[in-house]
């Protein structure tokens, strides 16, 4: 089969199978080999840090809006909206919009005995509440169904319920930042709340810090006159922000529209930005790489000076000379890029397996939930990113066949046949 091809691609995959440190029939020389292994260690860890990242980003997105809305519309100054009933029919009758529920915003602490903590109290609808997030599972919602307006019961982040050591049925008092004015002075209002239930986000940051309760509950307890504003549920989470802006538009009244873009704007800038500088530090690493195989070109091109004067007598042009050693140094950079991408995608796709067995092996946590707000490694290998990796590789693997090439074709026949 290789006699069809040009005695180009013949010459120079031979070249790239054997050479004087191995025997004739050995499959890779050793000097190509690791040129090839520096080029697909550099590509395998360009794609694996990358699908990590966007597993990260994504796991983390996904727990963080099973809580937190794709939008959110607000009565500025955390006052009441004015018309709950006309804002919940103007938002659903936007074609983007899937669900939608009344709630109220507020902070609060939480105490028991001696222990208190900072909460962010939300104030739900437990009807229209699976319509807008994901704690209301089927499992979950039989426990927000246990809100009952009038009834007190809060529900409470597992974390937080176990940072403060209570249980299903025990009582807790929550203190209401603006308190009430007497004779002796502002006393604040505190209110005797008991816990009906616990939910589990896998968000570690809501995960320890909310607590849900009846609105109509909250309304009273921050002497409000109704919801303060309505969360949304898209169809497409990635319209967000063009919805919202729709929205501004279409709502009536002094409200503030905010999608979930712009809640974690600065978290969500900071990954890009990380992933950015990740991808051009790595990067370096198939850069290193491809100085390698210009090293390695140069030492096959001193070697075959005889064979190139030969090529040269028999009436090889300068141009197919130099076209023989871009084939080498193309083949190594094909073949080094190919075999980088199966080793990266193998260990992105697996790696839900590979690091609980490292951490067993190890006795180690690589991910400690309380600092990366997730327990596992996730991964989420992405064509937007393998692709001009693999393209990446090859232009450089291609660039650094050049002065090599050129160098080979600049060989005089006569000089290099004069000490053979």
């Amino acid at each position: 089969m290789l006699k069809n091809l040009p005695f180009e691609l013949r010459i120079g995959w031979r070249y790239t199978r054997a050479g004087r440190s191995t025997r004739r029939n050995g499959f890779i020389s050793f000097i190509s080999g690791v040129s090839m292994l520096g080029i697909a260690l550099g590509v395998a860890a360009l794609i694996i840090v990358l699908s990590v990242m966007n597993g990260f980003q994504k796991e983390v997105r996904d727990r963080m809006l099973s809580v937190v809305s794709h939008i959110e519309i607000y009565a500025l100054g955390g006052a009441a909206l004015p018309d709950p009933a006309q804002t919940l029919l103007q938002a659903r009758a936007h074609p983007q919009v899937i669900g939608a529920a009344p709630f109220i915003a507020a902070q609060a602490l939480l105490a028991r005995g001696e222990d208190m903590k900072g909460v962010l109290v939300r104030g739900i609808d437990p009807a229209l509440e699976p319509e807008v997030t994901d704690l209301a599972t089927p499992g979950q919602q039989t426990v927000l169904q246990q809100l009952q307006p009038g009834g007190f019961g809060v529900v409470l982040g597992a974390e937080l319920a176990r940072s403060m050591g209570v249980h299903l049925g025990d009582v807790v008092t929550l203190v209401a930042p603006s308190g009430q004015v007497t004779p002796a002075g502002v006393v604040p209002r505190l209110k005797q709340m008991t816990v009906v239930g616990t939910f589990d986000s896998g968000h570690f940051e809501y995960d320890s810090t909310l607590a849900l309760v009846h609105w109509q509950d909250a309304a009273k307890i921050f002497r409000l006159e109704g919801p303060t504003g309505v969360r949304l549920k898209l169809r497409d989470l990635h319209q967000a922000r063009e919805v919202a802006l729709d929205l501004s538009r279409r709502l009536t009244g002094d409200l503030l529209v905010r999608d979930w873009t712009r809640q974690n704007r600065s978290w969500f800038a900071a990954v890009q930005v990380e992933k950015r500088m990740m991808f051009i530090i790595l990067t370096l690493i198939v850069a290193v790489a491809a100085f390698n195989l210009v090293s390695t070109l140069v030492m096959t091109v001193t070697d075959k000076r005889a064979d190139i004067a030969i090529l040269r007598t028999l009436g090889a042009s300068p141009a197919s000379i130099m076209g023989i050693f871009m084939v080498q140094g193309a083949m190594v950079g094909v073949i080094g890029t190919g075999a980088g991408l199966l080793l990266g995608l193998g260990v992105a796709f697996n790696i839900d397996v590979i690091v609980p067995t490292l951490e067993r092996l190890l006795g180690a946590t690589f991910l400690p939930q309380d600092i990366y707000l997730i327990s596992r490694m996730p991964s989420d290998p992405q064509q937007a990113d393998i692709l001009p990796v693999g393209l990446i590789s090859l232009l450089m693997a291609f660039v650094a066949t050049l002065y090599p090439s050129w160098r080979a074709s600049q060989i005089n026949p006569a000089e290099a046949l004069r000490y053979e």
